[in-house]
């Protein structure tokens, strides 16, 4: 394992693993959850949720399964999304600054939000003239299949990135954000992407993105396509080979989630 492979992994297992801390709130509040026994104590308390005997240890460990699955999924993506960063900076030079992204907006209350995408690459902050001219190439060939005017296209000075582990919900607010901050990053002269590390998209949202401009990769591998293939981008584009990173790593990411698994599907201290 190379040292970068070593900083990657760690990143991504101390993500995972805070999941295995993970306890249902029951709607009490933003606290950090409630054990087993202050669960008991809440349902053993209301007398409706006491006659249905829900205050069962089963119980608990199925709403602590629930959102600990969810937090899984969350976990991973937010690892990757750091390594996608650090890949960024260690594979073209780029600097912490360059690498992120944000963008300030107005709210109807008058005053203004903060928004952040998940990755940069300033063309010009690319040092390696290679590099900098196997990015731009990758830029011109997704802003042409995606149908982006070439004078819009002269006008772009870097590309930003959404990373995702899945999209497979249809949540119509998070794709309207979506499509929100893809119409700001071209207003500041970025072309956006979508990273998809699975293979998880549902196929109205694929199809509804890149009509609206967004260049979308997908976690396929072996398809020999940097315009469509998360995997090949990374490896060809980039220059790291994040496939082979996973799989080089794949039996300890899968004992650490083993342990997150069981650690949710058993009620507190089994």
């Amino acid at each position: 394992m190379t040292a970068s492979d070593a900083r990657y992994l760690k990143t991504i297992v101390n993500s995972v693993r805070v999941c295995a801390t993970y306890k249902p709130k029951f709607g009490q509040g933003r606290g950090d959850g409630l054990t087993l026994r202050q669960f008991q104590d809440l349902y053993q308390g209301d007398p409706f949720y006491n006659w249905f005997g829900l205050d069962n240890p089963m119980m608990y460990a199925a709403h602590k399964a629930a959102g600990g699955m969810t937090s899984v999924y969350r976990q991973i993506g937010i690892g990757c999304e750091k390594v996608f960063r650090q890949i960024l900076q260690d594979a073209l030079g780029l600097s912490a600054a360059d690498v992120i992204w944000s963008y300030e907006t107005p709210t109807p209350g008058g005053k203004t939000r903060k928004l952040t995408l998940d990755g940069r690459v300033p063309l010009d902050s690319i040092k390696d003239q290679a590099a900098r001219s196997r990015f731009q190439d990758w830029m011109k060939q997704s802003a042409d299949g995606l149908g982006v005017d070439p004078k819009v296209f002269a006008s772009l000075t870097g590309t930003v990135f959404e990373v995702r582990q899945g999209y497979k919900s249809k949540d119509s607010k998070r794709q309207n954000a979506d499509i929100a901050n893809a119409s700001t990053a071209y207003i500041k002269a970025f072309l956006p992407c979508a990273v998809i590390l699975s293979n998880q998209i549902d196929g109205d949202i694929l199809v509804r993105y890149r009509m609206e401009k967004w260049a979308v990769l997908t976690g396929v591998v072996g398809r020999n396509d940097p315009l469509s293939s998360t995997y090949d981008f990374m490896r060809d584009v980039i220059g790291y080979d994040l496939a082979g990173f996973f799989e080089r790593n794949t039996e300890t990411l899968r004992a650490e989630v083993d342990q997150v698994l069981r650690a949710l599907l058993a009620p507190d201290g089994q």
